[in-house]
């Protein structure tokens, strides 16, 4: 691998972590896409993401530790386990082209969704999903996501929107929640056979850049008003979804 093309990985891999750290997700949504468009190989792509979003989750959890949703984070954890056996699967047995234009669809159908779900939410005052046996599915989601494209964080933040979470409840659970997946996660990469050489190489690259963005995201995150910034953060990933539905040699 060239120097510029160890250079683009890094800087795709900073972008990812500082949305991760501004706005507690998104990491994934934003780096996997542009890993893509730079052809590296996806399992290659995969287990870097996961090693990155890892890390970070180590360095943002403390913060909000007494704001955890314990009852939920608990089922959160154990179908997640369930659910990551699904998405090493997908992503060893589905053709890529498959799999890169289903994550266009994908990028597309949620940024499309979470640029409209403000306006959509006003007008609801009470949780959309009151029973607490919603968190199986959405774990399980979390967890074949996550093993196939590093998105275990997408199907959480669904349901923290769907059941009204208070900003601080919302980050404190979504961030302990990428902790303990990110475990479960990079476990199943590691057994999967996901990690490569490579993958190792850049990650040890990427470490400067993950503590940096971390840092700077920490610090952008009390300045910059979060909901006009997020707005822009959302059409850029519909664009990276329009990106990846076009073929590539």
């Amino acid at each position: 691998m060239t120097i510029s093309s160890i250079i683009l990985v890094v800087a795709a891999v900073f972008i990812g972590a500082l949305m991760r750290t501004m706005f507690g997700f998104g990491e994934a949504i934003v780096s996997m896409p542009l890993l893509a468009l730079l052809h590296i190989p996806l399992n290659t792509s995969v287990s870097l993401i996961g090693l990155a979003g890892l890390t970070v989750a180590s360095l943002t959890v403390v913060s909000g530790w007494r704001h955890i949703e314990r009852s939920v984070l608990i089922r959160l954890a154990a179908s997640t386990v369930i659910g990551i056996p699904a998405g090493l699967a997908l992503l060893h047995y589905a053709p890529s082209m498959i799999i890169t234009s289903a994550l266009g669809v994908f990028l597309i159908a949620y940024g499309g969704y979470s640029l409209l779900k403000q306006r959509l939410f006003q007008t609801v005052d009470e949780p959309l999903l009151n029973s607490k046996g919603w968190v199986w599915p959405f774990g399980f989601a979390s967890g074949a996501l996550g093993s196939a494209y590093n998105f275990n964080g997408v199907p959480v933040v669904v349901y923290g929107t769907l059941r009204r979470w208070n900003p601080n409840r919302f980050r404190g659970t979504l961030q302990a929640h990428f902790l303990i997946s990110g475990i479960l996660v990079v476990t199943g990469h590691a057994l999967g056979g996901l990690w490569t050489a490579d993958s190792l190489i850049l990650y040890a690259y990427s470490i400067p850049a993950i503590l940096l963005a971390t840092g700077l995201g920490m610090f952008m995150n009390k300045r910059i008003p979060a909901k006009k910034f997020e707005s822009y953060l959302f059409f850029i990933i519909i664009s990276l979804g329009v990106l990846l539905l076009i073929p590539h040699d």
